[in-house]
């Protein structure tokens, strides 16, 4: 068990035993506890452990967002909810909480053994992923020697290893009779497993390396019936939820610059399909330059739209393009027509990213900033490509609850 799964599980159990000693009530302390823990989830706190401040503050925040959803949810229940309920909740949340997480994130530390790898591949070709794989890692990881390999090379070397990674399989050719037999001893991975797992993201690099692979991979991809479901139930929740907000922003937007309220452009969708975006306007109703429509976007923004933009009512709106199937709640952002041709003769495989519908938030704008540059680009495309192989709605929901966390640290793309 991954030390995140054991502290989602610990942290479940400590607060249906503190609900159940103040309430007495079995469902009740499900459905609060787990409110709470999918609270902290969505505020990334079995992510940031290391660093005590912002995971201190990441408690405390979640808590009080999970304490409002029990609020909200308890509504229709109506649950008698003891107020020793919520000072016990609270003080196990500031005290017993982060202790716990501290401790056993520190003894997985020390108890995790280092996975020593020969790496089937040139050095200078990988350098730069597998450097990134040791720091993600926290050491855990070790790339211990290169080879461009031979058979008598291989087996000698390996013995400085406890894993074989192969990450070029026109070398792993020479040695595969070799490779086989100490698979029997020695665990034989392959780098787009690992870089994956690691990185949560697909270098360009490693898809052009395994193309045969990706091609197949990528050829699988399609819409899931149960994202449709989710993006009906989910674009009418926030309909409902952010109407308000929605109506207050456009009449501020009036009075601030006049009309129009909503902005619209034609955006690229799912299989190079354009679709009208729209969003309320956040900026000046001023020309912008084709070329680069991004420039000085900074000094064009409106003084509601500094507000709208931090909290993202101003992409509410798409809450209603999900609904009609243009979009979908989850998924790569539709690019503006001008940086799509751009992209597409520049970055290898980006079009894969058009594999599924386009979304309201997404894994790229989660894990990346926002892109200005070819390269920044590429980079951005990599964690598309990450999010269109590996969907599911468990990877859907998870960027969901974090996109919550996003907006709170004002972390993550537009």
């Amino acid at each position: 068990m991954s030390i995140s799964r054991a502290l989602f599980t610990i942290d479940f159990v400590s607060f249906f035993i503190v609900s159940f000693l103040t309430t007495n009530s079995v469902l009740f302390s499900i459905f609060s506890s787990f409110f709470l823990v999918i609270s902290l989830f969505a505020f990334r706190v079995y992510e940031n452990i290391e660093v005590k401040n912002d995971h201190f503050l990441r408690i405390i925040v979640a808590y009080f967002f999970g304490i409002a959803i029990i609020l909200i949810f308890n509504l229709p229940f109506n649950f008698h909810i003891s107020k020793f309920f919520f000072i016990s909740s609270f003080l196990m949340s500031i005290t017993l909480l982060p202790i716990i997480h501290f401790v056993l994130y520190k003894f997985a530390l020390v108890k995790t053994p280092v996975k020593k790898y020969l790496v089937i591949g040139r050095k200078e070709e990988f350098y730069d992923i597998l450097k990134e794989i040791e720091e993600k890692s926290k050491g855990k990881i070790k790339f211990v020697d290169f080879i461009n390999p031979s058979p008598a090379v291989l087996k000698e070397k390996v013995k400085t290893a406890d894993r074989v990674l192969v990450c070029d399989l026109e070398l792993e050719e020479y040695v595969k009779d070799d490779l086989e037999i100490l698979s029997n001893t020695y665990k034989v991975e392959y780098l787009p497993n690992l870089v994956e797992k690691v990185l949560k993201r697909i270098p360009i690099k490693v898809v052009e390396k395994f193309e045969e692979y990706y091609k197949i991979s990528f050829r699988n991809v399609s819409e899931s019936p149960a994202k449709r479901l989710l993006d009906i139930f989910g674009s009418i929740f926030g309909l409902i939820l952010f109407s308000p907000f929605m109506l207050i922003a456009a009449v501020a937007i009036l009075i601030e610059d006049g009309r129009p309220v909503v902005f619209k452009q034609e955006r690229v969708g799912k299989n190079e399909r354009l679709f009208e975006f729209i969003k309320l306007r956040s900026l000046k109703n001023t020309k912008i330059d084709k070329n680069s429509p991004n420039k000085d976007i900074e000094k064009r923004v409106l003084k509601i739209g500094k507000i709208i933009r931090k909290t993202r009512i101003d992409e509410s709106l798409q809450f209603l393009l999900v609904l009609k199937g243009k979009m979908s709640l989850v998924g790569p952002r539709p690019e503006m027509i001008e940086y799509h041709e751009i992209m597409k003769v520049n970055i290898p495989f980006y079009l894969y990213r058009l594999l599924l519908k386009p979304g309201l938030t997404g894994w790229a704008q989660l894990n990346y900033k926002h892109s200005s540059t070819l390269e920044e680009y590429k980079i951005k495309t990599e964690y598309d490509l990450y999010y269109i192989k590996n969907r599911n709605i468990f990877l859907d929901l998870q960027i969901i609850f974090q996109t919550l966390e996003a907006i709170f640290w004002k972390r993550g793309a537009r």
